[in-house]
């Protein structure tokens, strides 16, 4: 018995500690943390990283000397000398390009790794601006998910309502045995009963033949499910529970979007797709302090692509610098060691002794076509990137105003749908209760809750495009707007 109870006791306290953990995750998990989860984790954000790594590498080497060449010569058979036998020569030499060569081959590397690490931070922009967007759909999804669950139950609520009026003696509704019998047309002869001897039938034969009278004396045909004329009756029980299973086709429908889009942002934080991924229930509108000049301001100094397009066209400038520098000679250091062994045959003082012979060398660049071709190269590719930058500026400009305007919009429509939506939710509420006191129809409550649900998605669609919008110009400007 104690065995029994000590189990059951860690098997709830291993349950809290899971439930504790969930909830803390779910505490934990928020956009801002996935934004750092992408950054560290992406693997394209990664390959630029590795990619401007690696271009830093070629800075030491675009700046360091040529190599030193050592030459060597072994004579098979020694040379004789008026000091002695030569054996061997041997030769060491070190090349030295023109002043400014190397610097400014460092500065050109330099600066193309420097545009390297800007496309790696243009990346890593795009990267937290598909996080964001997906985030803000899956916010969209589930919100509409909940709003169909929620008028789902609504329209359960309206049934059973519906379905207490029609049966209630009260409200002129019939027996729980009557209510599913329906009159589809009155017979001939209650017809022409109808007509011609109405004041000879009394109440309760009317109510047995199923015709009711109205206010000119004329008989009607009446389902056992109508309470008064132009009430829908049975249809309208049809009717809401064709919009009951439409809802539920959509929430299902929504399910799979759900699993989709968690998909893509699993996949946008190299996880495993089926990984949870939590997300508000209140999605709060973002603030854009900032005018449009200060916007397109900050995206001229700020935007990764055009940085990198301004170090790009910094590099050409420098390799045309270094270009210039190696139409010039090159000055070559060195020295030749000659090994001499002594010679019998002679009597020189200097017999046997070693040799050694410093030594300069000069490059000749008589090709001066090819120097000036890689001049000309150099201020093509400087002006091909002025163009570029100029294109791309175009382009953004182009984005902004696009981005605006979807902010724009989206904070109107938003407004807007906040105040549609608080007056239909008081008008739905009003009708429900006059439908309920047997004031108001049922096409009266069916209409103002379709009302009352497509101002709810409404407002949550722009909702979520107004982050989008403002996660767009975040984008734009590589800045953050709270």
């Amino acid at each position: 018995m104690k065995a029994a109870l000590f189990r059951l006791l860690i098997a709830i306290i291993i349950a809290g500690i899971a439930t504790s953990e969930t909830r803390s995750q779910h505490l934990s998990d928020s956009l801002a943390v996935y934004l750092e989860i992408a950054a560290s984790n992406n693997p394209g954000v990664q390959k630029k990283l590795f990619e401007y790594q690696a271009a830093l590498q070629k800075v030491p080497q675009a700046g360091s000397l040529p190599d030193p060449e050592l030459s060597a010569g072994v004579f098979l058979k020694p040379m004789e000398l008026m000091s002695g036998n030569q054996v061997a020569d041997f030769q060491l030499m070190q090349m030295f390009p023109w002043f400014g060569v190397l610097r400014n081959a460092k500065d050109e590397m330099s600066l193309m790794a420097n545009a390297k690490y800007e496309l790696s931070r243009d990346t890593r922009a795009q990267l937290f601006y598909d996080v964001q967007k997906t985030w803000y759909e899956l916010f969209r999804i589930q919100a509409e998910g909940r709003i169909a669950e929620k008028n789902i139950s609504l329209l359960k609520t309206i049934e059973r309502l519906t379905l207490v009026r029609y049966k209630s003696p009260s409200s002129g509704g019939v027996t729980s045995q009557q209510s599913v019998v329906m009159s589809p047309r009155p017979s001939r002869e209650l017809t022409r009963g109808g007509t011609s001897g109405m004041q000879g039938m009394d109440g309760a034969a009317s109510g047995q033949a199923g015709t009711a009278m109205d206010s000119g004396g004329s008989a009607m045909p009446s389902s056992s499910m109508d309470t008064s004329p132009g009430e829908p009756g049975l249809s309208g029980l049809y009717i809401i529970q064709i919009e009951i299973l439409g809802l539920e086709d959509l929430a299902e429908s929504l399910k799979i979007q759900e699993r989709t889009m968690t998909a893509r942002m699993n996949s946008l934080l190299n996880r495993p797709p089926r990984s949870p991924v939590y997300v508000d229930t209140v999605l709060p509108a973002p603030v854009l302090p900032f005018t449009e000049e200060t916007i397109r301001d900050s995206i001229i100094a700020n935007n990764p692509m055009l940085t990198m397009l301004d170090y790009e066209n910094q590099s050409f400038a420098a390799r045309k610098k270094m270009v210039t520098g190696m139409s010039y000679p090159m000055v070559g250091l060195g020295i030749t060691y000659s090994l001499i062994n002594k010679s019998p045959m002679s009597t020189s003082a200097m017999n046997g002794t070693d040799m050694v012979m410093p030594m300069v060398s000069v490059t000749l660049p008589v090709y001066r076509k090819k120097y000036r071709a890689m001049e000309e190269e150099s201020v093509l590719l400087q002006a091909a990137t002025e163009q570029n930058y100029r294109e791309t500026v175009n382009l953004l400009t182009t984005e902004l105003y696009s981005a605006i305007q979807m902010y724009q919009e989206a904070s109107r429509r938003t407004k807007l749908y906040e105040k549609q939506h608080n007056l239909a939710s008081d008008s739905f509420d009003l009708i429900l209760k006059n439908f309920s006191a047997s004031i108001s129809s049922l096409t009266d409550v069916l209409r103002a809750q379709q009302e009352l649900y497509e101002y709810e998605l409404k407002l949550i669609e722009s909702n979520a495009d107004l982050n989008i919008a403002a996660a767009w110009l975040t984008r734009l400007m590589a800045s953050e707007i709270k």
